[in-house]
């Protein structure tokens, strides 16, 4: 019985590692995007900051218990990705994003970090340091399982759900309960509750891209709304020009000239002007002209 709990438990762990590794490797195409662009544009650090702090912390917990080997291979892997992120992100963002991130690795992993590791060494011991470690480990994961709840406020405002990629749901789904087993049958519920919550977001989430994946985006349909409506007033605006009559511009040119000028008419015969600016005053008095405006 107790060499198939730990043949489960090794295969829960190895495949925990595999769909985490996935995880860890799913915003490569988002850097990709950077590297062509040669900048990080609206691309924020905090994801890869906090993820980075998450791997750190979870093996620091790791080495204070026994037999989680599984659980330090894929936080270290999580180290080393997350840290080539950060490092990739700082060299293509703007000064002022690479400021804010810079600020943020230092609160979070020098300060933060920091402090867990020296207050813990010092004044905690033995069982009571990982079990405080433990504790540590698990509110900061519920925190972070509860950080999509704005992805999933969004999709619902929008109705889109283009920001929310179905595979990765998918796959931290799959994480989920690869990990959620692991520590269940570790008995470390440490591992085992923030997973469960990690499940029940991840559901969510894939239910709701699938109630509006063929949806039409709210933003879209307001848009085309307002230009339909600009198209009209435009149109209203606008009067037709077919049952009006065109003005001669010559012609007024040549009204305009007789009425400051009325000598210039005699002009013709010395041809310093044009026969048709040629007028006789009789024609000018009954000449109505409108002008469409």
């Amino acid at each position: 019985m107790t060499g198939n709990i730990a043949h489960l438990t090794l295969a829960f762990g190895l495949l925990g590692n595999s769909v985490s590794f996935m995880v860890f490797l799913a915003p490569i195409l988002t850097f990709y995007k950077v590297y062509k662009k040669k900048s990080t544009e609206g691309f924020q650090s905090v994801p890869y900051v906090v993820g980075l702090f998450s791997s750190m912390l979870w093996i620091y917990y790791a080495l204070l218990k026994s037999n989680v080997m599984l659980l330090i291979t894929i936080n270290s892997v999580g180290c080393f990705i997350e840290t080539l992120y950060i490092c990739f992100y700082l060299f293509y963002a703007p000064k002022k994003a690479r400021m804010e991130s810079l600020k943020l690795i230092v609160l979070l992993i020098v300060v933060g970090f920091g402090l867990i590791v020296v207050l813990t060494q010092f004044l905690a011991s033995g069982v009571t340091r990982r079990v405080i470690v433990g504790w540590i480990c698990l509110v900061f994961s519920l925190c972070v399982f509860v950080a999509p709840l704005g992805v999933l406020r969004q999709v619902i405002r929008t109705k889109s759900v283009e920001y929310m990629p179905i595979l990765l749901s998918v796959a931290l789904t799959l994480s989920a309960v690869m990990w959620f087993f692991y520590g269940l049958l570790l008995g470390d519920f440490n591992i085992a509750i923030p997973n469960v919550l990690g499940f029940i977001f991840g559901i969510i989430q894939i239910i709701l891209y699938f109630v509006y994946k063929n949806k039409k985006p709210i933003t879209n349909e307001k848009i085309s709304s307002f230009e339909e409506k600009i198209i009209e007033m435009e149109a209203h605006k606008v009067p037709k020009t077919e049952d009006h009559k065109i003005v001669d511009i010559m012609k007024l040119d040549a009204l305009m000239h007789y009425d400051i000028f009325p000598g210039i008419g005699i002009m013709n015969k010395n041809k310093d002007v044009l026969d048709h600016m040629h007028v006789q005053p009789q024609t000018l008095q009954n000449h109505d002209i409108e002008v469409s405006t």
